[in-house]
């Protein structure tokens, strides 16, 4: 198991805590696969749930890979036990689209929304999202689609928004939510010594309209890079 309860009150500090009835939404990111993001956003959705009491959703954005809930269910004497299935959302409202929509008796589609659902871990107010991928009939496909409606919904129903994104490398998933985020957080390994893969995903995301907090060292640290220059929050 990886302590990082420290760290993870150093990066909560860092992000500066959000004003009384505002819902902070950070989003953690890699350029590159096995940076250990998922660790490092579990993490911080646990130490502001446990050590601050917040209420948070962890949105688990790797909508194939779906590790998170796998990953929390697996450590029960830590998390909790994951809880019956609720609804992911507040309104209906999605982030994702699941195409050709399948047809339910009355022609109607099939709501996105019934692909996934929200678990509660243990007595935390902690939640995690889980898409149903078995679900998925014949040629069907799941898009994360760049929508502010889902993410102003659960604003409105929780107080912190963890989004765990997929490696850059390998999906847009991450730039496409970047605009709807207060902060995004570059994850990258500790021995890792390449600084120009998360420099170019820190410009990707600028332009994507993201604001990058920061960057995290994975094991080791949180530090403001060089890259980003200005004072810290």
């Amino acid at each position: 198991m990886v302590e990082l309860s420290a760290e993870m009150a150093e990066l909560w500090g860092s992000l500066g805590a959000p004003a009384p009835g505002r819902t902070l939404a950070v989003e953690f990111i890699a350029a590159r696969a096995g940076e250990g993001v998922s660790t490092v956003a579990r993490e911080f959705a646990l130490h502001a749930a446990q050590a601050l009491g917040r209420r948070v959703w962890l949105v688990d954005l790797d909508l194939m890979a779906q590790s998170q809930a796998a990953s929390l269910a697996s450590q029960p004497a830590r998390f909790g036990a994951l809880g019956p299935p609720a609804a992911a959302t507040p309104d209906g409202s999605m982030f994702f689209s699941v195409q050709p929509p399948l047809k339910r008796p009355d022609g109607r589609p099939w709501p996105d929304a019934r692909y996934i659902s929200a678990h509660q871990l243990g007595v935390l107010n902690l939640w995690v999202t889980l898409f149903r991928r078995e679900a998925l009939r014949g040629r069907q496909g799941v898009h994360v689609m760049p929508r502010a409606d889902y993410w102003r919904a659960l604003r409105r129903h929780t107080d912190l928004i963890v989004v765990d994104a997929p490696a850059a490398e390998r999906s847009q998933a991450g730039l496409s939510m970047a605009r709807f985020m207060d902060a995004v957080v570059l994850v990258i390994a500790a021995d890792e010594g390449d600084a120009r893969a998360p420099g170019d995903l820190r410009d990707a995301l600028t332009a994507a309209g993201g604001h990058c907090a920061g960057l995290f060292f994975n094991r080791t640290q949180v530090q403001r890079p060089r890259f980003l220059g200005g004072a810290a929050p």
